[in-house]
């Protein structure tokens, strides 16, 4: 049952793509920059069709959102009203649910290849056959194995597109908006999400999923129509097509010429200055790097996300009178999406260290509420009658909190503190170790409450929530408004002087100072 809550894994992850051992993408965009940095200002070419396939892009977030969703509406259905004709137990829901972060952890590393061999348009595509096929099993399941396969691929399908939608889109965006097209994939995953919920109010299991199949479908459609990166092209030799991209983009005006030469010396600085793995982990920046990272991830998933999505239903209902409430998860929807919009905004204004210090310590009082709550009503249910307000206040303030914090911030450090002729590897290993984490938080979150008891449960993620505050606070730097070099100079241990340039030969794409949101 607690399965339901493995959607908020990815209110959504975006990682460096994997290019084995020609860098990453944001070594091509950080060499980008520097053209563009000094022509802002005179930037030419149309920004309609950019945003036309930023949007066509983003169908794929809305395809991962409706599978990360889709647990919430059907838990009860199928544990409780058996409506898919055959018994699903607890324990086989946890599978069903969790199964699915499996699957996109096995994607991480083989998406960037992928994306590398046959370019990120094709491998987005690709990535309609999983989904459709994972919908396929789900919606004609004859028995808990077809759920679980079928959960399976979704996660397959919707992990890859978590790390390739945000990478097409930066690669075909300029500067000037490429910001904006970045924040498009989160907001797509939560409205996703949020879709679901509000769908899976008034339809069955069946239906609903018949819906969300289509989805990938309709995406497929429209993305075909898009062009392929330009840099995959210059990666490739293939100047002509490059060109051809960029005049789709910019307009059949516009002068590709400088830009195509900017993407080839982007290109050849990538694979300049491509490293061994073995050689970039014995470097003492790379290690805090990954060791703050993995941190991070590990507070992220052991936040409480997934007890208190699990318990918003029943919180709610107990505000209602013990009256079950259909729109309890449509709320919670709807605030992850505004929260992650607010999250896009105030990110590049108050800093990193500040969000995630304020959101981990507001997470940990609001799980604190909840132990609080869950205790006296362990021991005398008339205790609470006059509480539920306070009770329904912690949900919202958690979710809100997460999502403007803890869910984005993590996953937005992680594209800046490594080092670019490292990120091909290092990046990766955190979406892994994320994704993982998500699956056993996920399976054992039912097995954590019947042997601790639900107040037991939150009292123990409000402790982890404290101590992630305090791993923040001691261990994580701010990298706001700090280049790449100067972030790899804090955490080889230099200290910056004050007066000290901010390192403007090395200028960050302006989407790694946005959250691509992987909760």
């Amino acid at each position: 049952m607690a399965a339901q809550a493995e959607r908020e894994h990815l209110i959504t992850p975006a990682l460096p793509a994997n290019r084995s051992g020609y860098g990453t993408v944001e070594d091509a965009r950080d060499a980008m920059s520097k053209f563009v940095v000094n022509n802002v200002a005179g930037e030419s070419g149309r920004k309609l069709p950019q945003y036309i396939a930023g949007l066509a892009a983003s169908g794929g977030a809305l395809a991962a959102g409706t599978f990360l969703g889709w647990t919430a509406p059907t838990d009860k259905p199928l544990t409780v009203e058996g409506e898919y004709g055959f018994p699903v137990s607890d324990e086989q829901f946890s599978w069903v649910g969790s199964i699915s972060n499996l699957g996109a952890a096995l994607m991480c590393f083989p998406i960037g290849y992928m994306m590398k061999l046959i370019g990120r348009k094709w491998s987005m595509l690709a990535m309609v056959l999983p989904l459709v096929l994972g919908w396929l099993l789900i919606i004609f399941a004859e028995n808990v194995a077809m759920l679980m396969v079928g959960r399976f691929f979704l996660g397959v399908g919707g992990g890859a597109f978590c790390v390739a939608a945000p990478t097409y889109t930066a690669e075909i965006a300029q500067p000037s908006i490429r910001g904006t097209l970045g924040t498009f994939f989160q907001l797509m995953v939560t409205v996703g999400i949020l879709f679901v919920y509000a769908v899976g109010a008034g339809v069955d299991v069946q239906v609903l999923s018949i819906i969300c199949g289509v989805i990938p479908l309709v995406f497929g459609a429209i993305f075909f129509f898009m062009p392929e990166s330009p840099y995959y092209f210059v990666e490739k030799g293939r100047y002509s097509e490059a060109a051809s991209s960029l005049k789709w983009l910019r307009g059949a005006q516009y002068d590709e010429n400088a830009e195509i030469e900017d993407l080839k010396q982007a290109d050849e600085k990538v694979k300049a200055e491509a490293i061994p793995m073995l050689v970039a982990f014995r470097q003492k920046a790379t290690v805090r790097a990954l060791a703050i990272s993995l941190g991070l991830m590990f507070f992220q998933q052991l936040s409480g996300i997934n007890a208190v999505i699990f318990y918003n239903s029943a919180i709610f209902a107990s505000a209602n009178g013990g009256k079950e409430m259909s729109s309890a998860s449509i709320i919670v929807g709807g605030i992850q999406v505004v929260a992650t919009l607010l999250a896009s905004v105030v990110v590049d204004k108050v800093g990193r260290r500040i969000l995630l210090l304020v959101s981990d310590l507001m997470m940990a009082v609001s799980t604190i509420l909840l132990a609080v709550y869950f205790q006296l009503k362990q021991d005398d249910p008339a205790k609470v009658d006059d509480l539920s307000w306070l009770a329904v206040l912690a949900v919202c303030l958690f979710i809100a909190m997460f999502s403007i914090g803890y869910g984005p911030v993590p996953w937005l450090m992680v594209g800046e503190l490594f080092a670019n002729n490292v990120k091909a590897f290092a990046s990766p290993v955190a979406g892994v170790f994320n994704w993982l984490l998500a699956f056993l938080v996920t399976k054992v979150f039912t097995n954590l409450k019947d042997a601790m008891g639900e107040a037991g449960v939150f009292w123990l993620f409000s402790g982890i929530s404290l101590l992630g505050t305090v791993f923040v606070f001691l261990v994580v730097p701010e990298t706001k408004g700090k280049s790449l070099n100067d972030i790899q100079r804090i955490l080889a241990g230099e200290k910056l002087n004050a007066d000290e340039p901010a390192g403007l030969p090395e200028p960050r794409d302006e989407r790694d100072e946005r959250p691509a949101q992987v909760a």
